[in-house]
């Protein structure tokens, strides 16, 4: 539907948040350092009557989104601020703060950096023995999967090993180790696994009940697409009652689980749950495959430094890291970026001791590279919502060389919708972002191109930190409201970007 409004009522609303320097302090207060100060284009306030589009305090007012909504919006052709709301205004990021960490991993290890995944052995090989200690050393490969643990299970037998006299080790501290990413998420999600320098299955296990003669039958496996071995570091127990759905208890080096028997309904199910001990997991699994091959080993003993005579038997590579981050980008994987984001940390010398201290880093270089103003992470994936980022700084990011030359190719294609149809079939306009959504907070940040060819950089958060402060942990997964708030959220970027596409993206 076509919106008519009178010219007093476009200058009103356009100008009051977004386009006179003295309106407010949001990009209203000044250029963005390297990008210029705004500008009004050619024959803008013809396009915007002619074309009934409607103002910036119009569309937030339609959409109602509770907490802060913040953007900004700038030209890639001549490095002019277009339009901005809040810009200056610090927000959580949600998954768009995979943006930064793509561009500082990036910058830190190169595009063609390959994680690897080693065993090494000590003592001689002689007639298929191992004549010493055997060694799964992890080199951090967020994407190691149980079929690439088999291979590399394979590979120890095609270099001669049938037997291993010693001990079987594990080392997983080439990265720093956390049971989880955020204290403050339920404990059963999935995407919100333990850290490791090992990792496997995206740090998950395969949980599944089925109808066993009248009664469940309760499995914990690590499947892939060739495997599926049990395991026993992770285990699930059936409990009569209502609720919670699921507890969780570290006992005995060992992920406990429960689940309540009342959930899971009638019907054969499974999911997948976060794995607390990600290296003592691969281990385990790694132990088992290899008894496939005919080769024995001692139970898994962890490992905290690795022999300076230590030699290498049988390796695994990663794809290469532009192909493992694309990867990330599209399905938004929050192991993914912490470990990108810590290997980086640590080969710049930064010796991280937890998520926090790599993210503080990540943010200085940040501020360094790009001359943010607005930038304190405090992980590398968005899970915690302590940390903030302004929609200037996101934009500033966007439009630098490095971003447009490294980061822009590997983001995914977003779909404009109204009423959950896409917009166009003919695609007058493309969009190239990463979204973001945790509860009651939403963002979007990327490029647009408008039906005219202008190329444009664009962020756009929305966030109720207030709504989530209040959240106890069992509403945490599915918040009353929370549907609503981000419908809202999501309709106000399409609006956003439908507008910008119209009244910069016509000329």
């Amino acid at each position: 539907m076509t919106l008519q409004i009178s010219r007093r009522m476009m200058l009103a609303g356009l100008f009051s948040s977004a386009a006179l320097p003295a309106a407010r302090p949001a990009l209203a207060d000044g250029p963005l350092d390297s990008l210029r100060p705004r500008h009004r284009p050619e024959g803008l306030m013809e396009r915007i009557e002619n074309g009934g589009y409607p103002t910036i305090n119009m569309l937030l007012e339609r959409n109602k989104i509770s907490g802060h909504s913040a953007f900004a919006l700038a030209s890639l052709e001549d490095g002019h601020i277009l339009e901005g709301h809040e810009a200056h205004q610090p927000l959580p990021p949600a998954s768009v703060a995979k943006t930064l960490t793509t561009l500082y991993a990036l910058d830190t290890l190169g595009p063609d950096y390959r994680f690897t995944t080693r065993l090494l052995g000590t003592g001689p090989l002689e007639g298929g023995k191992l004549m010493g200690d055997l060694i799964l050393a992890g080199g951090g490969d967020p994407d190691f999967d149980t079929d690439n643990l088999g291979d590399l299970a394979g590979g120890l037998k095609a270099a001669g090993v049938t037997e291993v006299t010693g001990n079987f080790y594990y080392y997983g501290h080439s990265l720093p180790e956390a049971r989880l990413i955020d204290i403050e998420q339920p404990p059963h999600v999935a995407y919100n696994p333990g850290i490791s320098g090992l990792n496997l299955n995206y740090n998950r296990v395969h949980f599944e009940w089925k109808k066993v003669a009248g009664k469940w039958a309760l499995t914990m496996d690590a499947r892939a697409g060739k495997y599926r071995p049990d395991v026993a570091i992770a285990s699930m127990t059936l409990a009569d009652r209502a609720g919670p759905v699921f507890t969780y208890a570290d006992r005995n080096d060992r992920d406990e689980w429960s689940v309540a028997e009342s959930a899971l309904g009638s019907r054969d199910g499974a999911r997948w749950l976060p794995v607390r001990r990600p290296a003592a997991y691969t281990a385990e699994v790694f132990q088992t495959l290899a008894r496939s091959y005919g080769i024995v080993l001692d139970t898994p003993k962890e490992m905290r430094d690795l022999p300076a005579d230590a030699f290498q038997l049988a390796s695994y590579q990663s794809r290469p890291l532009h192909a493992v981050i694309k990867a990330m980008l599209y399905y938004s994987t929050n192991l993914t970026a912490e470990i990108i984001g810590l290997t980086a940390s640590v080969a710049r010398g930064v010796a991280p001791g937890s998520l926090r201290d790599s993210a503080q880093a990540m943010s200085q270089w940040a501020q360094q590279q790009y001359g943010l103003k607005e930038v304190s992470m405090v992980d590398h994936s968005g899970l915690e919502d302590d940390s903030r980022i302004s929609t200037a700084d996101l934009v500033k990011m966007l439009a630098s060389r490095q971003a447009q030359d490294s980061l822009r190719p590997l983001l995914k294609d977003i779909n404009l919708r109204k009423g959950g149809k896409v917009i166009d079939a003919n695609r007058p306009m493309s969009v190239h972002a990463k979204t973001g959504t945790l509860n009651f907070v939403s963002g979007l940040a990327g490029y647009v191109v408008g039906p005219d060819g202008t190329d444009m950089a664009f962020a756009i958060l929305s966030g109720d930190v207030e709504i989530r402060k209040t959240l106890p942990m069992e509403q945490r997964e599915r918040p009353p409201g929370g549907r609503t708030w981000l419908a809202r959220a999501r309709n106000l970027q399409q609006d956003l970007i439908e507008r910008w596409g119209g009244v910069y993206g016509t000329g």
